[in-house]
């Protein structure tokens, strides 16, 4: 009898020393793992506005930096990004598309009804002399708190590269896997300088246009895009654009 229990209490011994090793390397529980490997969701607010001087012009650039900042966080394949068209029908329907900012609480409400954990919401800022300035903070849905906040500077005709670079460092500041890194022109002259930001303003006039209904107006000025901006320029936003023609036209 002694025997078959000294043989059972060995086996026991080499079970939990066979598992040890795994469970140490691992550092967390079957369960921890595979809450951890969860992506996180996240949605992206329009930005408010607040440039210095003909702030109405500029107005359209609220949902054209969404809607890149967007492109920009979905090359992180950890994140489950709301697309702007769904955060565009749940704006409607609360019957908030016409306003013009937007506040942490408001912001808040939306997430929870988007049914994500992070909301990134803030502003841009374009003085006289042509300098542009993004803020931006990840509000977590749940506890409304904010978890990070983050300022990137530049030029507005580089509005590609500074909006990548709020992206990558929102990435870091919210603890996220490395996003893999992207190439973004930046001036090399002030015609191709010029050239791009008033493409990244037809593309956020033509979100606009789709917005308001104007299917029309939408497909002129995504195709004014096209021929301002070559493809090295803003390859995501030119797919964008030819995707969003397509379906126009369908409809």
């Amino acid at each position: 009898m002694r025997a078959i229990v000294s043989r059972r209490l060995i086996l026991r011994v080499l079970c939990v020393a066979a598992a040890t090793p795994w469970l140490a390397t691992s550092g967390q529980s079957p369960a921890s793992q595979s809450a951890a490997a969860e992506p996180s969701t996240v949605a992206v607010m329009y930005f408010n506005n607040s440039a210095m001087l003909h702030r109405a012009d500029y107005e359209p650039l609220r949902k054209g930096i969404a809607d890149v900042l967007i492109t920009e966080l979905h090359a992180n394949p950890s994140l489950r990004i709301v697309e702007r068209d769904h955060l565009q029908q749940l704006l409607q329907e609360q019957n908030l598309d016409t306003t013009s900012r937007v506040d942490q609480e408001t912001a808040v409400r939306i997430g929870k009804l988007l049914g994500v954990q992070h909301m990134i919401m803030g502003g841009y800022q374009i003085d006289p002399t042509g300098n542009m300035r993004l803020d931006a903070r990840a509000v977590n849905v749940e506890s409304s708190q904010v978890v990070y906040g983050e300022t990137v500077t530049g030029k507005s005709e580089d509005v590609l590269a500074i909006i990548a670079d709020l992206a990558a460092k929102m990435n870091r500041g919210m603890k996220l896997p490395e996003m893999p890194r992207r190439q973004h022109p930046s001036s090399s002259g002030a015609a191709n300088a010029t050239r791009r930001f008033q493409a990244i303003m037809l593309y956020s006039r033509a979100l606009a246009e789709e917005d308001s209904r104007n299917p029309r107006g939408a497909i002129q000025l995504y195709r004014e895009f096209l021929q301002k901006c070559p493809e090295a320029d803003a390859p995501d936003q030119r797919r964008i654009a030819e995707q969003r023609i397509r379906e126009l036209e369908q409809r």
